[in-house]
């Protein structure tokens, strides 16, 4: 996937969780835009996987540019940092 077309899913993804559930959560936006499959993304939930980035289906430097979009978007459109805790 070209990172213009990485950049629209991301700030799309982000859009529309504000716009549904009032804030967006990483881990929420890295499924909307598939990049861990969501049984994966509900095994490492439960406790099964150790850590989300071996669900992944992209390598690193894809999760760090698509972070980044997401400080991006939120930035752009001036919205709160809170802390999110995901809990089995």
């Amino acid at each position: 996937m070209k990172e213009s077309e990485l950049i629209g899913k991301v700030h799309s993804a982000v859009y529309h969780q504000c716009r549904h559930r009032g804030y967006a959560a990483p881990a929420d936006v890295l499924v909307d835009i598939g990049v861990p499959p969501r049984q994966k993304y509900e095994d490492w939930r439960f406790g099964k996987v150790q850590y989300l980035e071996a669900v992944c289906t992209c390598n690193l430097k894809k999760l760090s540019f698509i972070m980044k979009q997401i400080r991006s978007y939120a930035k752009k459109t001036i919205l709160k940092p809170s802390f999110c805790y995901y809990k089995r």
